[in-house]
């Protein structure tokens, strides 16, 4: 792979953060989860309640290979908000039963709503 095909996919990368609000990278769906750790994360975020994006990495070898790098996070899944990493599903887990994490995803989310 040569650094364009790279820079290309940091770029992507990059959008897909500024374009969603709450942006899970995830293997599988929400509705269809390929692990068990997605599945848990993909979970607590749509108790929430609020609409989120989702990138199947599985389906996107290039940005499962870049975003470990770009996001100095190793594993997957990864919640963004805000164009910042929140985190995988540990912490997405303990922010959800800490009720942290539904006033954040409710807060970004009517922010975002606000903008449009």
């Amino acid at each position: 792979m040569d650094n364009t095909e790279t820079q290309s996919t940091v770029e992507r990368i990059k959008q897909q953060i500024e374009e969603n609000a709450i942006l899970l990278y995830m293997k599988g769906s929400p509705k269809l989860p390929s692990c068990g750790f997605s599945a848990q994360a993909s979970q607590a975020l749509m108790s929430c309640g609020e609409p989120f994006a989702y990138v199947d990495i599985l389906q996107n070898p290039d940005i499962r290979a870049e975003l470990p790098k770009y996001a100095n996070w190793p594993t997957f899944p990864q919640l963004w908000v805000d164009g910042e990493l929140v985190g995988g599903c540990d912490i997405i887990i303990e922010m959800f039963q800490q009720n942290e994490l539904q006033p954040l995803i409710k807060e970004v989310a009517e922010k975002n709503k606000q903008e449009d």
